[in-house]
């Protein structure tokens, strides 16, 4: 089979090269799924980087989730059921940047033929991420307004599309002015250009707020450092992404004045901490939100595998539109 591979930290577009290795053979409690399509999500990048929160065991494929077909299970009742169907594979020890992908049965879930390839690709990661965030991290009360950063990403239109169901409103930071309207069609409440002044002023002048009682950062750096600054007394802002590769800067008198907070989140850490029982909750809750329409991922573009360094360079591109995925076969 051929696969992605890196044996070495660094731009993915210049590490990362396609290999022809063999197929690999699933252990028990495991299957090897046949992949059709893979994201390539932040995190991914970061994890070529070096900079994730994991690090690799070189050389490595990349990938934590993605859609395929269950070719082969390696023994137990729950792969032998899970044969033939076209899964989401929600994380693979083998990486889901290959033609072949080595899974736990538990951690592939079979997705409606009424999904897309796309949709299916992206199942788990932004929809958990997104879904945790404003129900367990932040527990949102309807009519709550939430600022958030990074509101053009795939992960933040989400949020937006949440608000519309859950009844809490968005404050939506940008860098782009061409996304406001985008955004405001989608159905964001507020849109700030972060380049239009500081954030704080911008919220007073649009809703006469000090400040919010909740707020998200994916992005870190100075978009990051000002969304803490938009924090009013006993507000709390959730950190779960670096697209700037940039630290959050702030005076300490920012949170003691009021007594606010900053706490991180990662999807990884939660996985992990939690029970099977409230894993198969949240998928539920996902398959529900897929099926009424409220989380839809937009596809910017899908490459072949041959392709993955003109891939991972595009998304890395601000404004791409949408999820860039890596194609390997269709699920006929």
């Amino acid at each position: 089979m051929k696969a992605v591979r890196f044996d070495q930290h660094g731009e993915p577009a210049s590490v990362l090269r396609v290999e022809e290795l063999p197929l690999p053979a699933p252990g028990w409690g495991e299957v090897r799924v046949r992949m059709v399509a893979s994201p390539i999500n932040p995190s991914d990048l970061l994890l070529i980087e070096g900079r994730y929160g994991l690090r690799a065991t070189l050389p490595a494929t990349p990938g934590f989730e993605g859609v395929g077909i269950v070719e082969e299970s390696g023994g137990g009742l729950l792969g032998w059921l899970r044969k033939g169907k076209r899964v989401a594979v929600l994380g693979a020890r083998t990486g889901t940047w290959a033609e072949a992908a080595i899974a736990s049965a538990r951690q592939v879930i079979p997705v409606p033929d009424s999904l897309s390839d796309e949709q299916a690709a992206t199942f788990f990661i932004n929809p958990a991420t997104a879904i945790l965030l404003v129900t367990q991290c932040l527990k949102l009360p309807r009519g709550a307004w939430l600022l958030q950063t990074a509101a053009g990403s795939s992960l933040g239109k989400m949020i937006i599309q949440l608000g519309q169901v859950l009844g809490f409103q968005t404050i939506n930071v940008v860098r782009r002015r061409e996304q406001v309207e985008e955004l405001k069609r989608l159905g964001a409440d507020v849109v700030l250009v972060a380049e239009d002044g500081p954030l704080r002023e911008q919220l007073r002048a649009a809703l006469g707020l000090d400040g919010v009682t909740y707020a998200i950062d994916a992005v870190g750096g100075d978009i990051g450092s000002q969304a803490v600054e938009c924090l009013a007394d006993g507000g709390e802002l959730v950190l779960y992404g670096l697209l700037s590769r940039e630290p959050i800067c702030l005076d300490p008198r920012t949170l003691i004045t009021g007594s606010k907070s900053v706490r991180g989140f990662w999807l990884a850490d939660w996985a992990k901490n939690s029970s099977l029982i409230q894993k198969l909750r949240l998928i539920r809750r996902i398959r529900r939100f897929f099926r009424s329409g409220t989380v839809q991922t937009e596809v910017a573009k899908a490459y072949p595998l041959a392709d993955v360094n003109a891939a991972v360079a595009h998304a890395a591109k601000p404004g791409k539109g949408g999820k860039i995925l890596l194609r390997f076969s269709t699920s006929e």
